[in-house]
């Protein structure tokens, strides 16, 4: 019984930390985009002002 439950244990907390890596893996990459439009949008703005 014990180590029927701790071998369920181990597999949901698998399961619970690829999910958590697969959330952080997509908030990095949208972070990433939204901070390179940041730039993009500040450097078209720049350019507009100087030009």
């Amino acid at each position: 019984m014990t180590q029927e439950a701790e071998a369920q244990a181990g597999a949901s907390s698998r399961k619970t930390d690829l999910f958590g890596l697969a959330l952080l893996a997509a908030i990095i990459l949208v972070m990433t985009a939204w901070i390179g439009g940041l730039v993009w949008g500040a450097m078209a703005f720049l350019t507009w002002l100087v030009s």
